[in-house]
């Protein structure tokens, strides 16, 4: 099968017998249970009685989706454990939810279906699965959740004297690795990206406020306000004092 699938067993109890990839594995079975079934994997399946079960089915991309998103960090593969029985309540109640709304359908049915989907796919994820993360090659930016920590941290410490030695320990990297792949993720350097930061939220302090310029310079981590007037100057062709006045 090229999909993953969970089995609910919804009415009749058996004995079964499963094998993939070498030895069988025997499981008493009741309404309640579920089994778990990596995907593009051979299985035989005996079993002697009566039973009326559900299939729910989940693409590699539903469950590759939902994992980068649960870790934010890129998937190489998803394996579902060799599980004949999962003692877990919330799939099987999940996976009936799912056969309900298949069988009556309706309004908004599409959307009710996704969301359970994504819902399963968090409770394997999170018990019941091996997960092999793809790692970054050297030539790779930050990752989101990198520059976002990155961003935070500046905006948290702009009136601070802010190093590359601050910025790469806040996502814990080394300095060169962190300066090439910030520059990768973002298209300037860590120093201009913070001038940068620092001009914007001075502009905006002088078309808010009336803050005095020295206060201003000290409030956006400039050095002092010649400091903030070259900045201005090579920026804007202005001093900060004739942006005042013309916003």
């Amino acid at each position: 099968m090229q999909d993953y699938i969970v089995v609910a067993y919804r009415r009749g109890a058996t004995s079964m017998r499963r094998q993939i990839d070498g030895a069988w594995i025997r499981e008493e079975l009741r309404p309640g249970d579920v089994s778990l079934l990596t995907r593009a994997a051979e299985s035989h399946w005996v079993w002697p009685a009566d039973i009326d079960v559900v299939h729910v089915y989940l693409t590699p991309d539903e469950l590759t989706a939902t994992c980068r998103q649960m870790y934010e960090r890129e998937v190489a593969e998803v394996e579902l454990l060799d599980e004949v029985r999962a003692d877990d309540p919330l799939i099987y109640r999940t996976a009936m939810l799912l056969a309900a709304e298949a069988e009556r359908g309706g309004t908004g049915s599409r959307l009710l279906v996704d969301s359970l989907s994504c819902q399963l796919a968090v409770y394997i994820l999170r018990g019941h699965a091996r997960i092999l993360f793809r790692e970054p090659a050297d030539t790779a930016g930050l990752t989101f959740v990198q520059e976002r920590a990155v961003r935070d941290y500046i905006r948290e410490h702009l009136r601070e004297n802010i190093s590359l030695n601050d910025l790469a320990a806040a996502v814990g990297l080394s300095r060169f690795h962190f300066a090439r792949r910030f520059k990768q993720s973002t298209g300037q350097t860590p120093h201009a990206f913070v001038m940068a930061q620092r001009l914007a939220r001075s502009r905006t302090l002088l078309r808010r406020t009336g803050i005095p310029l020295p206060d201003v310079a000290a409030q956006c981590g400039f050095s002092d306000q010649s400091h903030m007037n070259r900045v201005f100057a090579k920026h804007l062709a202005m001093t900060p004092g004739q942006y005042r006045l013309s916003r």
